[in-house]
């Protein structure tokens, strides 16, 4: 498209009330947008998370390998920073002419970051790249045009200090307290997991490598470290759902990694979040009838609630600022409010152990700050210990201790911050 292209390319914020999927359909319909300055009959691609889980979806299922196809390892292997150069090249493969790029930075640490800006910016000279960004900060240090997606209308900015001043303040905070639980989970032990000399090795390529980490009653985690450093690993073997804990020094609330416990012995201890789970929702429950199922260990209300029960889950809407929806259906609320849902039902019941794997992924900087204050006011009003997985480094997240993974050629390691 020439060096004039240099000018044209477009940033777009978006948050929760933005309606994306009309303007990309009409986009990679190739009509014409004048205010992008798209011609008609343009082909475009689209750059996303949502994307590639489609390419990973057909290779899982199907054994259709598009952007694997000279390559041993699979899609679903790949780190998300490989996964993402990956779905790139095939993309450009396609010959576009404009590239839409929708939260490209989402699940990539800093590195790979930084890898994938340089890579765009090579790219800049020869496509128009179409930003839509949840966080502000992610712009691309080469954008000169910027809009604003208000629900469906595209709203010009003049300057890339509107995009960035236009969003509404970022200082929230909850209301009242964090509610009781009906039942407390009894845990006498001071110490819920802990890792000695762990190591870990897939097809004898080393992932962790003498991981020693002591995780207490009350404490508030962050785990952080590059994408394929080890963290889902660590994790997995925590929740349970890894056999790599077997044979392992790991003690996983006061039970022997390979004692004789069951998944679900260590499953009763630990409230779950992150987002790929709302996938399993079909959302046809009201939000009063989520809360309450989780009390049950169920997605859906099967049982006739006790006043308690209903109770309980209406102090936690009104926690949340959600009791005005309290007959409304999951699936019609905003992203950001699912998040505080999801997160309200894995902490209804304070179990010892709250694990957030990536929380705020897609969110807009509002939502995301709203879901920090309350990680924050958890930690602090609960007796809970808090594990909060990220690569990005949240505004106001205020851990006590930081574990982080490095990767090396013989596995990651691991260190106290």
């Amino acid at each position: 498209m020439g060096k004039g292209i240099l000018v044209k390319h477009a940033a777009i914020r978006i948050d929760h009330q933005s309606q994306i999927k009309p303007l990309l359909a009409k986009l990679l319909q190739g009509k014409a947008n004048p205010i992008l300055e798209i011609p008609d009959n343009t082909k475009g691609a689209v750059f996303s998370s949502n994307e590639l889980e489609k390419y990973i979806d057909e290779e899982e299922r199907h054994g259709i390998r598009l952007l694997t196809k000279h390559k041993e390892q699979s899609l679903k292997s790949m780190s998300s920073g490989e996964q993402k150069k990956a779905l790139l090249t095939y993309l450009l493969q396609q010959n576009p002419s404009f590239l839409v790029l929708i939260n490209p930075y989402d699940n990539l640490d800093q590195q790979s970051q930084n890898k994938l800006e340089q890579m765009l910016l090579e790219l800049s000279n020869k496509f128009l790249l179409v930003q839509f960004l949840s966080r502000t900060k992610d712009i691309l240090p080469f954008t000169k045009r910027f809009f604003y997606l208000k629900t469906n209308e595209l709203v010009p900015l003049d300057t890339s200090k509107d995009f960035h001043s236009k969003r509404k303040s970022l200082n929230v905070s909850f209301r009242g307290e964090i509610p009781k639980p009906l039942d407390a989970i009894s845990l006498e032990m001071d110490t819920l997991v802990e890792f000695n000399a762990v190591s870990v090795s897939f097809d004898n390529r080393p992932v962790l490598v003498n991981i020693n980490w002591t995780i207490k009653k009350g404490e508030f985690w962050q785990l952080t470290g590059p994408n394929g450093s080890g963290k889902s690993t660590l994790l997995n073997m925590i929740v349970g759902d890894s056999h790599k804990g077997y044979g392992q020094d790991l003690t996983l609330f006061g039970m022997k990694k390979g004692s004789g416990e069951s998944v679900w012995d260590i499953k009763y201890y630990i409230g779950y979040f992150t987002p790929a789970m709302l996938i399993s929702f079909k959302g046809y429950d009201t939000l009063k009838n989520m809360l309450m199922a989780a009390l049950h260990d169920a997605i859906g209300l099967y049982v006739k609630p006790s006043e308690s029960e209903k109770n309980l889950a209406l102090k936690w809407l009104a926690l949340l600022g959600l009791d005005h929806k309290k007959e409304v259906q999951f699936r019609q609320i905003s992203e950001g409010e699912k998040r505080l849902v999801m997160t309200a039902r894995a902490m209804i019941k304070h179990p010892p152990l709250l694990i957030l794997d990536e929380p705020t992924i897609g969110l807009d900087d509002l939502n995301a700050a709203k879901f920090v204050a309350l990680v924050n006011k958890m930690a602090k009003e609960t007796g809970s210990t808090i594990i909060y997985v990220s690569h990005r480094n949240e505004q106001g997240l205020l851990p006590k201790s930081i574990y982080e993974l490095t990767p090396a050629p013989n596995g990651a390691t691991g260190k106290i911050k």
